[in-house]
């Protein structure tokens, strides 16, 4: 039997339905019915007369306060003009309209979104239908033809984002295609907001939801009044439009706002939160080049309903993109650990925001003197001369001198790539979450996160391997400032250490778990949809990995997407000054950040490196075979064939021995990265070149993570 919490707990979940309206067609019947025409109803209800259609035809709904008053008007004509064969029914109430709004907490300055509650119905939620594409312009290729699926969550029946083109058609994800009539990008914000039905849900119980974005392509942008491309240097280098453009100005005279960094190829206009709706639209423009082609190779060039696709799949499986895919990286992090919850304040009993545990806060914190950049006003106030962590990725060419009679001789070099290097070393990773204090003489304690400066010069390592101390692999001459990994591997080796100095951090957690829990889970599946699945034999690994970009050109621009989300959030922890009118000394934008933190990307980093060269180890351990080159997550071997399979370790029962390089589809497992004749790699070595750069048949791009 149903207790009476449960019980109440039913009640109030009807009373606070929203109201539900007829289907699309009975609304049409009524209008018609009553002698109105679409213009006069939209008219009536202060809104444009494709609104009132995309009504009638199922592609949208209305919004409270215009859906209580077009629920009393469709009651009104019900009552005088019944369906025929049945009798007059007597007019709904709505319930919304009458019952007063529940009470929520606000967790946050920006309103109640991030307080611990359900969500809120939306207008019709359980009426709604699902929106079915219409056939795209003759002149594009057609949306994909399968029926959209049932939102997730009702509140957004139409997905995360749309692509809109020049003649109104807003492509959705799913194969939607939804009329949109604004020729202003105010009027655009207005129906993003009112009648688009985009948005995505917030990603933990004490965030917020994600705000609807709008992709435009050229042709929209010249219908919005904007120009195609950014006009004139100060426009071209300043990446937004000047103030006085009659964009920006049309923005503010409707009293819409937009952030710090104007109106440029990523937009956010948006107004102050007035109860419970967030008022804000991310626009993206794709002639200004806002999808980097290193991180979405081709998706700017696609049709809009393919862009729609793509960026449709990153949202669902990422985030709804926010910027480039460095801030949607770092936006991700936030979202998935949010700074506050709400919290009853027991002396007045209101709900008030506090801080969440195991996020980085709200406020900005100064890192130690040796974590900072030689600009950062904490060690220009104090006049740090003390050195500098320098926890980077490899940059590493063993010395020609070293290399044998029996490597020169062996025909190939082969490069391997570590998955999403950076991830990897995210995973259960222990960090610190409060500010850094200062200790002399600390004894090491590897579960402290931090940084220490001690003496690691004594530590013998193999000259044909890396130092694991130091990126460019040579061996330190004395004191230096290393992170807790770096440290704790020496110990690893058998090596005592004494600290002599450190900066710890008393308050520790594992941050970036959900993150990369949420990365790993989004770059397994994008794979797998290339077929490249995690059943594969290794052989059947590599023909997969070969041919996965040509399976599906949206896909693999998701696949590098979700790469780049990974290496650019990491290296937006330590994101340094812009611009030419910056002076040493000064605080820039990012320091604002809680999330500027370079003790965090300095640990990961420390991680992944010394990932590497455990494995660097443990490969000269099995099979007698040194690197020749690394360069961050690539590594480039001498083999007798031109497979890794020719050179890779393996059990007598077939089976990848652990500790060395594996292949296989998930972070921190390898895949072929290239193939060159050993002569090449010998001969760049000679010249000081790093194999490594170049093993892929091109210029390697290197990302330490800034």
């Amino acid at each position: 039997m149903a207790s009476e919490e449960e019980l109440f707990a039913s009640v109030d979940a009807l009373l606070n339905e929203e109201p539900h309206l007829p289907p699309p067609a009975e609304r049409a019947r009524l209008r018609e019915a009553a002698g109105i025409t679409q213009a006069r109803l939209a008219a009536a209800l202060k809104t444009t007369t494709q609104s009132v259609k995309n009504w009638e035809n199922g592609r949208s709904e209305p919004k409270s306060p215009r859906l209580d008053a077009y629920q009393r008007l469709l009651n009104g004509w019900a009552a005088k003009y019944p369906a025929p064969g049945t009798a007059p029914a007597a007019p709904v109430v709505s319930v919304a309209a009458t019952a007063p709004a529940p009470v929520e907490p606000a967790a946050s300055g920006v309103g109640p979104a991030n307080a611990p509650q359900a969500p809120a119905v939306p207008a019709a939620a359980t009426a709604r239908p699902t929106t079915t594409p219409r056939a795209a312009a003759a002149s594009r290729r057609p949306a994909a033809k399968k029926a959209a699926q049932p939102a997730a969550d009702p509140r957004f029946p139409h997905g995360p984002l749309a692509v809109l083109d020049g003649d109104g058609s807003a492509y959705g994800t799913g194969g939607i295609v939804l009329d949109c009539p604004a020729t202003t990008v105010v009027e655009l914000v207005e129906w993003t907001l009112h009648e688009s039905g985009l948005g995505a849900p917030r990603l933990h119980r004490n965030g917020k939801d994600s705000d609807p974005l709008i992709v435009l392509t050229a042709a929209a942008a010249v219908k919005l009044g904007l120009p195609e491309r950014l006009e004139g240097h100060e426009q071209r280098r300043s990446l937004r439009l000047p103030e006085d453009h009659p964009v920006v100005k049309q923005v503010v005279k409707a009293k819409w706002r937009l952030t710090q960094r104007g109106f440029g190829p990523w937009a956010r206009i948006y107004r102050k939160v007035q109860g419970r709706e967030r008022q804000c639209v991310q626009l993206a423009v794709l002639s200004w080049d806002a999808l980097d082609e290193r991180s979405w190779p081709g998706v700017a060039e696609m049709e809009p309903a393919d862009i729609a696709r793509a960026l449709g799949i990153y949202a669902r499986r990422v985030i709804t993109p926010r910027g480039s895919t460095a801030v949607s990286g770092l936006e991700l992090m936030t979202a998935l650990r949010p700074p506050t919850r709400a919290m009853q304040d027991p002396q007045t009993g209101n709900w008030v925001p506090g801080h969440n545990p195991g996020s980085l806060g709200t406020e900005p914190m100064d890192p130690a003197p040796p974590e900072a950049t030689p600009e950062h006003p904490v060690v220009v106030e104090s006049g740090w001369n003390g050195g500098f962590l320098n926890e980077e990725a490899y940059q590493w060419v063993r010395d020609v001198s070293l290399l044998t009679d029996e490597e020169c001789t062996l025909p190939y070099a082969v490069g391997l790539d570590l998955n999403t290097a950076f991830l990897a070393a995210a995973a259960r990773l222990v960090v610190g979450l409060s500010g850094p204090d200062h200790f002399r003489a600390p004894a090491f304690n590897p579960k402290i996160p931090g940084s220490w400066l001690v003496d690691l010069s004594h530590v013998e390592v193999d000259p044909r391997l890396p130092s694991p101390f130091t990126p460019d692999g040579t061996r330190p001459t004395g004191p230096a400032w290393y992170q807790t990994h770096t440290v704790a591997y020496a110990q690893e080796l058998g090596y005592n250490v004494a600290p002599l100095e450190g900066y710890l951090r008393r308050e520790t957690g594992a941050y970036l778990d959900p993150w990369h829990d949420r990365l790993k889970t989004a770059y397994v599946d994008t794979l797998a949809d290339l077929g490249v699945t995690r059943d594969l034999t290794d052989a059947e690994f590599l023909a997969a990995m070969e041919r996965h970009k040509d399976a599906d050109p949206a896909m693999a621009a998701v696949l590098a997407a979700i790469k780049a989300t990974v290496k650019g959030g990491i290296g937006k922890l330590r994101e340094r000054p812009q611009g030419k009118k910056y002076k040493q000394g000064e605080r820039w934008p990012a320091l604002q950040r809680p999330t500027w933190r370079p003790d965090i990307r300095a640990a990961v980093i420390s991680k992944a490196r010394v990932n590497m060269h455990r494995k660097l180890r443990n490969m000269a351990t099995m099979t007698g075979l040194y690197p020749l080159a690394v360069l961050s997550d690539c590594v480039v071997y001498p083999s007798p064939g031109a497979s890794p399979l020719d050179f890779l370790p393996y059990a007598a029962s077939g089976k990848p021995q652990p500790g060395a390089f594996r292949l296989g589809p998930t972070p921190g497992l390898a895949k072929l990265e290239g193939v060159q004749s050993m002569l090449w790699a010998v001969d760049l070595m000679e010249q000081g070149y790093n194999p490594a750069r170049h093993i892929k048949g091109g210029d390697a791009v290197l990302d330490e993570g800034e």
